[in-house]
This record gives structure tokens, C-alpha cells and sequence, in this order.
């Protein structure tokens, strides 16, 4: 039996915002967006390399303020991108962690916590 990597499904309150976060700030790609209606609640697919994220704007899909852990080969180098970008509502930093990981901590506009890390360098 093989498992495949999960989607996780993070919750999203306000489109603009999180167009705003995740396609101009973190730099994401929309895959395919769905709507029952025009007046229902969004439902899309973004992607960044390999690291697929489905965003629910559905009240009984998800949670708001859930967090990940996103393993990312080259941790100085998103963070610079991150940074040049000036984003209003977030500049984050790196921190090195006693349990011998480098993280970059951020919060989309609906409390969801993103940890981007890379382990420390022996």
C-alpha cells in the first residue's frame, strides 16, 4: 500500500487577502478555483514547486488558524524573496531553534500559521 503527500485544506475568510498572500506575497500559483455559484464561497487550488494547498472559503471545511510545517531546501533565500516583496502585513524573520531547526513563522490574513524550515547546517 502507498500513500501519496497530503493536501492540506486551510480555511480563508476574505478573497482579496488571500490572493494578496499566497499569489503575490509567497509567490504561489492558482490551479483551478470552484464555485457552486457566483454568490458561493471559493474554493481553489494553489501551488508553489511540489507544495500543493487547497483554500476553503466554506464555513465546515476547516479551521481557522490551523498551522503547517513546509520543509524548504534553501530557508535564506525564500526569506531575501520574502522580504524584497515589503508586504504590508508581514515581514518575517528566521529563527534558530533549539531543536536544531531554521524557521520562517507567518500568518495568512485568516490566522493559518506557515512554518517554512530547513534543518541546521552540521
Amino acid at each position: 500500500m502507498k500513500f501519496s503527500t497530503p493536501i492540506p485544506i486551510l480555511r480563508s475568510f476574505d478573497e482579496a487577502a488571500t490572493r494578496a498572500f499566497y499569489i503575490d506575497f509567497l509567490g504561489f500559483e492558482v490551479d483551478w478555483e470552484h464555485r457552486f455559484a457566483d454568490d458561493l464561497p471559493l474554493y481553489m487550488q494553489v501551488h508553489r514547486g511540489d507544495l500543493l494547498l487547497h483554500l476553503s472559503e466554506h464555513h465546515g471545511d476547516v479551521t481557522p488558524g490551523s498551522a503547517l510545517r513546509i520543509e524548504v531546501d534553501d530557508l535564506d533565500a525564500l526569506h531575501a524573496e520574502l522580504q524584497a516583496k515589503q508586504y504590508k502585513f508581514a515581514r518575517p524573520g528566521i529563527e534558530t531553534m533549539p531543536w536544531g531547526m531554521r524557521e520562517l513563522s507567518v500568518k495568512d490574513p485568516s490566522g493559518n500559521r506557515l512554518v517554512f524550515y530547513a534543518a541546521m547546517e552540521a
